[in-house]
C-alpha cells in the first residue's frame, strides 16, 4: 500500500482563452519544478473533483488539472441552455490540453485519465505522443459505439427495471431507436423543468450500473447539485451520441502511435458499466503498456485499485 501525501492547495489557478468563447478553468498544484503531469476528469462532464489530490509526490510532481469544456469551472457552463454544444468536441478538448501545455511552458507531461478521461488521453496522446512522457490509465474506455450501447443498452439484461425506466425517460416513439441521440435532444430543450427530469433519469441508471459492484456506492452519479446534473448529461448525451467523433476502434487500431510511451493500465474485473475486454484489446495492442486487473473492483474502484494506480505515479516520478 501506497500511502496519501497530506492535501495540497493549488500554487496557481487561472483560465484558458480558447479563443471561440470558451474559457477553460484550471490549477497546478505541487512543486512548480517538478515533474508535470495532467490529470483530465471523467464524465464527460464531471469537473474536476473539489478535493485536493493526494496521490501524487507534492515535492516531485507539477500536477496540472483543469475542468473539461462547459463544466466545473470553465464557462460558458452545460447548464445554461444558450451554451454553444458544437464547440465541445472530442477534437476540441484535445486542442485545449495543447494550448494548455504550450501557455503553461511544459514541453512533456505524464497523462492520468480515467473512465472518459482514459479516451481523452488516448486520444491526446495519439496525436501528440512527443509530448506525453508516460500514462497512468485506470477505468480503462476509448468510446467505441460498442461500449456505449453496452453501458446504455446490453447492462440493462442485469437491472431490467432501472433500464426500463431509463428508456421510458424519453418519448415513447424514440424508445426503440437511439436513446443517447433522444437524451442529447432532451437536454437541449429550453424547458430546464424537461432538462432537470431528463438528467435525472439518465443518472438514476448510471447509479443502477454501479450498484452491485464491490464498492459501488448509493447515488455516485445523482449526489451533485441540479446545475452540474444538467451539465454532466447535457455533456455525456452530446459526446456519446456521436461516437465521441472517434472511429470505432480508431484508438485500438492506433495503439501504435504510442510505442516507447510507458504505461500502466489498471481496471476493475467487475465493471459493470466499462468491462474489462477493452482493457484486455489495448494492452494487447500496446507493448509499453502493463495491465493490472484488480479483482475486487468494479468501476467504483477499490483499496486495492487506488494502491496500484498509486504505486504506478510512485514508480513514474523517478523517470
Amino acid at each position: 500500500m501506497v500511502d496519501l501525501y497530506p492535501p495540497t492547495d493549488p500554487y496557481d489557478v487561472g483560465f484558458l482563452d480558447a479563443g471561440d468563447g470558451n474559457r477553460v478553468y484550471y490549477e497546478q498544484i505541487g512543486n512548480p519544478e517538478g515533474k508535470p503531469a495532467l490529470s483530465v476528469h471523467g464524465g464527460p462532464g464531471a469537473g474536476t473533483p473539489q478535493r485536493p489530490p493526494r496521490a501524487w509526490d507534492p515535492e516531485r510532481y507539477r500536477v496540472v488539472r483543469f475542468d473539461q469544456r462547459n463544466c466545473g469551472r470553465s464557462t460558458p457552463h452545460a447548464s445554461d441552455p444558450a451554451a454553444d454544444m458544437s464547440l465541445n468536441t472530442t477534437q476540441h478538448l484535445i486542442d485545449d490540453m495543447e494550448q494548455l501545455r504550450e501557455q503553461l511552458g511544459i514541453e512533456k507531461w505524464l497523462l492520468y485519465g480515467a473512465s472518459w478521461g482514459a479516451t481523452l488521453v488516448l486520444a491526446y496522446a495519439q496525436q501528440h505522443p512527443e509530448r506525453v512522457s508516460e500514462m497512468v490509465i485506470p477505468a480503462v474506455t476509448t468510446t467505441r459505439r460498442t461500449e456505449t450501447d453496452w453501458l446504455y443498452r446490453g447492462a440493462g439484461r442485469f437491472h431490467p427495471e432501472a433500464w426500463d425506466r431509463f428508456r421510458d425517460g424519453v418519448p415513447e416513439d424514440e424508445r426503440e431507436g437511439d436513446l443517447l441521440a433522444a437524451y442529447a435532444r432532451l437536454m437541449e430543450n429550453p424547458d430546464r423543468a424537461i432538462r432537470e427530469k431528463a438528467a435525472a433519469d439518465w443518472l438514476a441508471w448510471e447509479d443502477a450500473v454501479i450498484s452491485n459492484e464491490p464498492n459501488g456506492v448509493p447515488g455516485m452519479y445523482s449526489d451533485r447539485e441540479v446545475d452540474a446534473q444538467i451539465a454532466f448529461v447535457r455533456i455525456c448525451a452530446h459526446i456519446f451520441s456521436n461516437g465521441a467523433w472517434l472511429e470505432e476502434d480508431q484508438l485500438l487500431r492506433n495503439a501504435h502511435k504510442l510505442a516507447g510511451i510507458p504505461a500502466v493500465l489498471v481496471h476493475g474485473r467487475h465493471d459493470m458499466g466499462s468491462p474489462v475486454q477493452t482493457a484486455w484489446e489495448l494492452a494487447k495492442a500496446w507493448p509499453d503498456a502493463r495491465l493490472h486487473i484488480i479483482e475486487n473492483s468494479g468501476h467504483a474502484g477499490s483499496d486495492a485499485l487506488g494502491a496500484t494506480v498509486r504505486a504506478a505515479i510512485e514508480d513514474f516520478k523517478h523517470r
